[in-house]
Parts: structure tokens; C-alpha cells; sequence
């Protein structure tokens, strides 16, 4: 007998080890910030992978790499292949969908093994000494919980995946900034040295008439201050130009010494297209805004949540087979246990599960009237400003008519050179004045593409976004 109660407990212990055989095991991933460093200060805007993917995402081959010229698109692209918080929202994605596979696992069973020896018999006795108790403990669910639990990890995994489309967004809208902050500067920069150069004329000019006493030196004294002003202004510029062009980097995800080399085209900020109505741009924004999305799906998960929550009030049930060697004698049984609802009945959790449906629902409508705050305010923006670009465009045209008349009438010797040379003054500092409406109207444009989500130059944009992970920091991966 003992002989046979040996064999069964090598069986039930062979069976254990084979089910923990399957187990996973850890694997350090040691992670070094000086590594780290050293792989995004290496990062360049002609890595081959790089090539590789703005190919996959232009849908065309780029014959021509390194690039000479990088406009919007190809820095946005890049903006995507090497941004860190890409990985992180992608990270997080992966967490809420591994939510999912834990959600739908079933609880595993129990099971236990109680040995005893019966003292008062000894080993020459016909029966054995031995007593084996061995239960199986096999939880049922019940009510549904598992599939409400698979339902709100699902939500959730939807809201992570639409936070990646959400930061994707960010991201471009960095770059854009970051950009234009580059060709307000540059063109500024441009009209300022212009500017100076006339009013260096004009200083050169008044000195002239001063030596023939025809204005006094105070006059002359004031030129040489707007002089002097232009200088810093110019000076201010160029200092602009490059704080852009670091922002520039650290919106792409490269170190700034990667750019330093590179040559941008300012192609799409040379036209200002026109604002959507009203109506349409609210009803585009309240249809690809990803957050107000994710809110929605974050709600949905709530719902699931409470769905979870009332139907924890029914209690599950335990199988409990089991088996007994006692003393030579082999004895089966089956038990039934159940949670008896006698002193609560899941009422806390649910009234819990209740607030966080309404604190979402809250949520929801927040974001809803925060977007189409946004979008109201960013027509208004862009109405304004694109009124001030034709204004100031007219005014333009005015004033350079008045320069040709005026150089006409200087050739024929009706007006003197400081007359030209004011007027010329005059044209630059509205062309100055123009370059700051330009800009500000197209600010507002893309605060309007922020608010809607729709880029204007290419309304599906926003399914472009690549959904594997892009360039990873500490492995130096690239998918």
C-alpha cells in the first residue's frame, strides 16, 4: 500500500513541475543613460533607415538622399521616426492591450495535497498507515464578469491606441511651430538687413546736408539712432533664427547639431489657403479630434466597469473534487462552494463604478466644449489675420507706387535723394509689417489644423501615422 501512495505523489509532483516548465522568467534589460546619450547625440537626418521610412510614408522613392532641402513633410516624417514620446504612447498602447489578454484569463484552478499518518497502526497491520487527502478547487465565473472585463480592458486598449494618433499630432504641430518660428526669423532677418543698408544711406545723405547747414544735428543725431536700432533688430533676428533651429531639433528628436548643415524649404508657408466655414471645420474637429475620441472609449470602459461591478453581486462558484486515500480505502467526493452575499453585496464598488461613469461622462463633455472653444476661437484668429494680410498687402501696393513715382520724379529732378531714400524706408518697414501679418495668419491657420486635427495640405494626414515603433533609445532598433 505504501508502495502505491509513493507512486501517486510522484505523480502529482511530476504534474506540478511540468505545468511550472512553462513558466516564464526574467531577463534583465539593463538600461545606461551615458549609452543613451551617446545614441541621440549620433542621430543624423541621413540615417539609410531614415531613407527607408519617409519612402514607406511619401509612397515614393527618394533618388536624391541626403536630402538637399527638407521641407514640412519630410521633418514631420522625421519628427515621427525619432520622437521618444511616440515610443512612450506606443508603449502604453501595448500595456492596455496586454490588459486585455490578462482580462479574458480564466481564474486557474487549486489544488491541494494534505498527507497524514494514522500513529495507532502500526506497519503490520493489514491496512495502511497512511491518509492522502487530495481536493481540486475549480472556480467558475458567473453573471458574465469575464466578458464585462475583456469589454473595458478592450476600451482601453482603443484609448491608448488613439493617444499615439493624439501625440502624433503634437508632435507636428511642434515641428510646424518650430518651423515657421524659423521663417519668420530668416525673412525678418532678410528685411531687416535691407533696412539697415537704407538707413545707412540715409545717415550717409543727412551728413551731407549737414555739411551744407541745411538741417541741424539733431536730425542727423535721430537718423543715426533708427540706424542703431535696425542694427540690434537685425542682430535680434539672427539670434531668433537660431533658437528656431534648436526648437526645430528638439521637435524632430535629433540633437541640434544634426540640422546644422541642413537647408529648408519654406514652400508651404508661401501660400495662405483659405479657412474652412465655420460649420465644417466644427464638424471635422468633433469628428478626428483623437482625445475627444479617447474620452469617448475611456466612458465606454466605465460603463463596462459598472457592467463588472453589478455583476459581481452574484457569486461565483466552486467546483471542488476531490479524492482520499484513507488507510487502504479510496474515497471520492464533490464540493460546492459559493460566496454567500450576506454582509454586502457589492454595493461600495458599485456606487464607485457609478461616479467614475459620470466623472468620465464629465470628461467627455469638457473635451468636447474645450475643442469646440478651440475651434471657434481659431476661426476668429484666422478671419482677423487673413484680414490684416489684405489690408496690408493693399497698403503694399500703395507704397510701392509711391516709390516709383518717387524715383521718377528724382530722374527728372523734381524731389532729392533723401526723398527716394524715405520712401524706400518706408516700403521696407510695411514690408516688415506684412511679414508679421503673414505670419500670424498662417499661426492662426495652424492653430485652426490643431483645433480640427485636418491638416489643410493633406486632409487624410492623420491615417498616415505609422502604428510600429519608430526609433527606440537604448537599442538602437529601428522598425
Amino acid at each position: 500500500m505504501q508502495d502505491t501512495y509513493i507512486v501517486k505523489l510522484v505523480a502529482v509532483h511530476a504534474t506540478v513541475l511540468s505545468l511550472l516548465a512553462g513558466c516564464a522568467r526574467f531577463e534583465a534589460r539593463p538600461l545606461s543613460p551615458e549609452l543613451t546619450a551617446q545614441q541621440f547625440e549620433a542621430r543624423t537626418l541621413d540615417d539609410p533607415q531614415l531613407k527607408e521610412f519617409l519612402e514607406a510614408n511619401l509612397k515614393r522613392e527618394l533618388a536624391d538622399w541626403p536630402l538637399r532641402e527638407w521641407d514640412f513633410d519630410t521633418l514631420a516624417l522625421a519628427a515621427l521616426f525619432y520622437h521618444p514620446s511616440l515610443d512612450v504612447a506606443r508603449a502604453q498602447w501595448a500595456v492596455a492591450q496586454a490588459g486585455i489578454r490578462t482580462a479574458g484569463e480564466r481564474p486557474n484552478p487549486t489544488f491541494g495535497v494534505t498527507p497524514g499518518f494514522n500513529s495507532t497502526t502500526g506497519y503490520g497491520a493489514s491496512i495502511s498507515p497512511w491518509i492522502v487527502n487530495a481536493a481540486l478547487d475549480l472556480p467558475i465565473e458567473t453573471a458574465g464578469k469575464r466578458g464585462y472585463r475583456i469589454a473595458q480592458a478592450q476600451y482601453l486598449s482603443e484609448a491608448a491606441r488613439l493617444q499615439i494618433a493624439q501625440t502624433a499630432w503634437q508632435l507636428r504641430h511642434q515641428v510646424r511651430e518650430a518651423l515657421l518660428d524659423l521663417y519668420a526669423a530668416s525673412q525678418t532677418e532678410v528685411l531687416l538687413r535691407d533696412g539697415l543698408q537704407l538707413r545707412e544711406n540715409n545717415v550717409k545723405l543727412l551728413e551731407q546736408v549737414l555739411d551744407l547747414g541745411e538741417i541741424t544735428a539733431n536730425e542727423l543725431g535721430q537718423a543715426r539712432i533708427l540706424r542703431d536700432e535696425t542694427h540690434l533688430a537685425w542682430l535680434d533676428a539672427g539670434k531668433q533664427q537660431a533658437q528656431a533651429r534648436l526648437r526645430l531639433a528638439a521637435a524632430t528628436g535629433v540633437p541640434a547639431i544634426a540640422l546644422e548643415s541642413i537647408h529648408f524649404s519654406f514652400g508651404p508657408f508661401e501660400a495662405l489657403p483659405e479657412a474652412p466655414p465655420p460649420a465644417e471645420a466644427q464638424r471635422r474637429g468633433l469628428l478626428n479630434r483623437e482625445d475627444l475620441l479617447a474620452a469617448l472609449a475611456e466612458y465606454q470602459a466605465s460603463q463596462s466597469s459598472l457592467q463588472l461591478e453589478i455583476a459581481r453581486q452574484y457569486p461565483d462558484v466552486q467546483l471542488g473534487p476531490g479524492y482520499e486515500f484513507d488507510q487502504s480505502e479510496d474515497k471520492w467526493m464533490l464540493g460546492l462552494g459559493v460566496t454567500l452575499p450576506v454582509f454586502n453585496r457589492n454595493q461600495g464598488a458599485i456606487a464607485a463604478a457609478e461616479a467614475r461613469r459620470e466623472e468620465a461622462a464629465a470628461k467627455f463633455r469638457a473635451v468636447q466644449a474645450e475643442i469646440i472653444g478651440a475651434i471657434e476661437q481659431a476661426m476668429a484668429s484666422c478671419r482677423t489675420s487673413l484680414m490684416k494680410v489684405k489690408t496690408a498687402d493693399a497698403l503694399a501696393a500703395e507704397i510701392r507706387a509711391t516709390v516709383d513715382r518717387t524715383g521718377k520724379m528724382y530722374e527728372v529732378g523734381e524731389v532729392v535723394a533723401l526723398t527716394v531714400t524715405a520712401a524706400e524706408l518706408e516700403l521696407n518697414a510695411n514690408a516688415v509689417n506684412q511679414l508679421n501679418a503673414r505670419i500670424e495668419a498662417l499661426r492662426a491657420l495652424g492653430q485652426l489644423e490643431d483645433a480640427t486635427h485636418v491638416a489643410a495640405d493633406l486632409p487624410d494626414w492623420s491615417q498616415q501615422i505609422p502604428a510600429k515603433r519608430t526609433a527606440t533609445i537604448g537599442n538602437g532598433d529601428h522598425e
